[in-house]
């Protein structure tokens, strides 16, 4: 099936003959990536969009990678901080990030001459709360991956397949997903965020989140991870870093961490809205 699902995509880039391809440089957007240029060639372009809510060792690993695959690679600047749509924090905050991004990348790719923009949608990402991808449909974006029916599971397969040493990259949303639905976006605010997950990562943790809200923190671990942190980390320290990057409270989520945790509010959020 995964031979199958690889054909398709390399038939749907020969059809294109060339793309831009929105690329975050996340696992789904690095196979796209990847499977673009290697049916493309310097045909295919990736691009990046840096924002106050990407993490910089994001944008660093998308460099890496796009040079380990050979694709061109841009950096752009994208200005959601300046909607206060987006700001506001809303349930479809990220139709609002999409669109800002589609809006920037589309007339640049027409300037360029690319006909396509792609993106990197999965089968998975249909069947979840994704307002962004509406905002992309409106703007003409296509999406291999979800064109093919590729899976997450699937794009990891793939991945390792194909010899991508990044194919269990734990994903990496921005940093806007971690404050609770209404509560305003601020740059402070994410740069605090980031801060306190880059933090953490030095410790050797992966797979977590840092949630925000108002003055507290909330760290987020994989549930078997929790008892070895407990045990094993120096909490006073941590805390003490915490409250410097500029929150007044730490609390660990004893639920462990969750992908897309913050929308099991969505129902009632959106039914009082």
């Amino acid at each position: 099936m995964l031979e199958k699902k690889l054909a398709q995509l390399q038939a749907l880039f020969q059809e294109m003959e060339q793309a831009l391809i929105a690329y975050s440089g996340g696992v789904d957007s690095t196979l796209v990536a990847k499977m673009a240029f290697d049916v493309l060639g310097d045909r295919a372009l990736a691009i990046t969009a840096v924002s106050p809510s990407l993490l910089p060792e994001e944008l660093e690993d998308a460099k890496i990678q796009a040079v380990q695959i050979g694709i061109t690679h841009q950096v752009i600047q994208t200005h959601e901080m300046d909607n206060p749509n987006y700001t506001a924090n809303p349930v479809n905050r990220c139709y609002f990030c999409k669109s800002e991004l589609h809006d920037t990348l589309k007339p640049l790719a027409q300037q360029m001459g690319y006909p396509y923009i792609v993106d990197g949608v999965n089968a998975d990402d249909l069947r979840d709360y994704r307002p962004g991808i509406q905002a992309a449909k409106e703007r003409g974006v296509r999406s291999p991956l979800a064109e093919v029916g590729v899976t997450k599971a699937e794009v990891r397969q793939m991945s390792q397949h194909l010899g991508l040493p990044w194919w269990d990259k734990p994903a990496q949303p921005c940093l806007s997903s971690r404050f609770p639905y209404g509560e305003e976006i601020t740059v402070a605010k994410l740069q605090r965020v980031g801060r306190a997950e880059m933090y953490l990562r030095k410790l050797g943790l992966q797979n977590l989140r840092v949630r925000s809200e108002g003055d507290t923190a909330r760290i987020e671990l994989l549930p078997e991870k929790i008892k070895e942190f407990v045990l094993t980390t120096d909490l006073q320290t941590l805390v003490a870093a915490f409250q410097e990057f500029g929150f007044v409270y730490v609390t660990l989520d004893l639920e462990g961490y969750r992908s897309g945790k913050l929308n099991q509010v969505l129902p009632q959020v959106m039914t009082s809205v």
